[in-house]
């Protein structure tokens, strides 16, 4: 009986001293509601909608055949003359989305490019239901980005962008859109992940969020509790197409210099630097000695482009950008377009076995595609050829002299310098990575190579140096890659 005793007054002093809400308490950031902070915002907000007129005319079927006097065939020549004529009209097309101001005296209005892509009209309507025609200003396929503007004398409510770079991943957001043209709705949710790739362009950094995100929000803005823009809702992963808790959203950082500059020129004005890039991989960076997969390796070079005139040359691997660390690959593009246009930039790269570094007169991405610049090599088949190979031990390859011959059946032209692959092993790491008949060896751990012995001398020199891996320099229809490949387990027998 005293035991018992005992043991109720112990459980009693635990749950004094230890109350509900002190086991679970709700974090002081965690809002008791989104309403003060919504309620500023919501004017801010539209709808959007636009029309794309069809020029196509629906034509009907032709008049069925009968036979002559039957009763059906003046039926239908009455019918046929009081239409007129065979074709009609189709209906044009409808797209809804969502957009917010963000200056209220010139009247411009944020949305995606998607939503207003071959307008004929596009038409803003507000949260006290007036709606006005928009014009649009500038838009960016690459990121998605439209800039509208307004004309009125009515006063508007406008927004600011704050900075997405400081979110972390379970900060809270809300959303505010046009979900199935329903009109102004609020959602909220937290950041689920940042720097998305989606595959949506080529600078995509999107924050993933788990507020409720549907068909009709694209345009609209993502807000953190300070009430500032740090997103444009943008996509959403949806087998049924409707919200499943996982949306996207273009970060206020990569969006705002865009829309400067649509705003200011009516079109972007992108950093260019004139090369072709690749994933550094563990084996590509071994390969050359560098300490850790970093960086982006240069694939090509564009003839009279920004970094050629440089110096820089395929095989570097650039890992630093106007004073900018490269981590990842993809990390460079975006640096490169955000630099002002005839800026002298500093590029640190790896070449032989060390750093390098020079300046770069960064050019404009979108003159060069105007000009031409970035077309890559023409499509180009192989037929089979019967010289002999050379059998490249470790490797799984065999290969072939560039002679008249090899150029002739592959259609290789006088300007590709190397030796052919003639054949890959199935099994081997070279088929692995896709390497093909007809691919033409330029480069191997960045020394060239001109005949089939230089293969296999510096395949073997490699192996001798205790290298798990070479770096091949391949050109395919005129396109040149690197491609990291594993050189084969020996033991030597005794």
């Amino acid at each position: 009986m005293l035991r018992l005793f005992a043991v109720l007054i112990l459980a009693l002093s635990f749950a004094y001293a230890h109350p509900a809400s002190a086991r679970s308490p709700i974090p002081a950031s965690a809002p008791d509601s989104f309403a003060d902070v919504v309620e500023n915002l919501l004017p801010a907000v539209v709808n959007i909608s636009s029309t794309q007129k069809q020029e196509e005319m629906l034509d009907m079927p032709d008049m069925p055949e009968f036979p002559e006097g039957s009763p059906f065939e003046e039926f239908f020549e009455q019918f046929q003359n009081r239409r007129g004529s065979r074709s009609f009209p189709m209906m044009p097309e409808a797209s809804l989305g969502s957009g917010f101001v963000i200056d209220a005296e010139k009247g411009l209005i944020i949305t995606n490019n998607h939503v207003v892509r071959d307008a004929e009209e596009v038409r803003v309507t507000f949260q006290d239901d007036e709606t006005l025609e928009a014009e649009v200003i500038g838009r960016d396929e690459k990121t998605d980005i439209a800039v509208l503007q307004v004309k009125t004398d009515k006063p508007l409510t406008a927004v600011k962008f704050g900075d997405s770079d400081v979110l972390r991943v379970g900060d809270w957001i809300v959303a505010i859109g046009n979900p199935f043209g329903l009109g102004g709705t609020v959602t909220a949710g937290i950041v689920s992940a940042r720097a998305r790739d989606i595959n949506a362009g080529p600078y995509d950094d999107f924050i993933q969020t788990d507020a409720s995100i549907n068909r009709g929000n694209s345009g609209g803005p993502m807000f953190n509790l300070n009430g500032e823009v740090i997103g444009i809702n943008t996509a959403i992963f949806s087998p049924s197409g409707g919200s499943v808790g996982i949306g996207f959203s273009i970060p206020s950082a990569l969006a705002k210099p865009i829309i400067d500059q649509l705003i200011e020129f009516g079109r972007t004005r992108r950093g260019w630097l004139g090369v072709r890039i690749q994933v550094v991989t563990e084996e590509i960076a071994e390969s050359l000695g560098l300490d850790e997969a970093r960086g982006a390796l240069v694939a090509s070079v564009t003839p009279g482009g920004p970094a050629e005139k440089a110096g820089l040359e395929m095989g570097d691997i650039i890992l630093e950008f106007a004073e900018q660390k490269v981590q990842e690959m993809r990390e460079l593009p975006r640096m490169v377009a955000e630099s002002k246009i005839e800026e002298d930039v500093g590029v640190t790269y790896w070449r032989d076995g060390k750093k390098h570094s020079v300046k770069v007169a960064v050019g404009e991405l979108e003159k060069a595609e105007d000009e031409g610049l970035l077309e890559t090599g023409s499509n180009q088949s192989y037929e089979d050829d019967e010289t002999k190979s050379l059998e490249i031990e470790k490797t799984g390859i065999e290969v072939l002299p560039l002679d008249e011959n090899t150029r002739n059946a592959y259609d290789i032209g006088d300007d590709v310098q190397g030796v052919m692959i003639d054949d890959v092993d199935p099994m081997s790491d070279a088929a692995k990575k896709g390497l093909y008949e007809g691919d033409v060896i330029i480069e191997i751990n960045q020394t060239p190579v001109n005949t089939p012995e230089d293969v296999q001398n510096i395949i073997t020199e490699a192996q001798e140096k205790g290298r798990k891996s070479v770096l091949f320099l391949i050109n395919r229809e005129g396109d040149s890659r690197f491609l990291a490949l594993k050189l084969e387990d020996t033991k030597d027998e005794e």
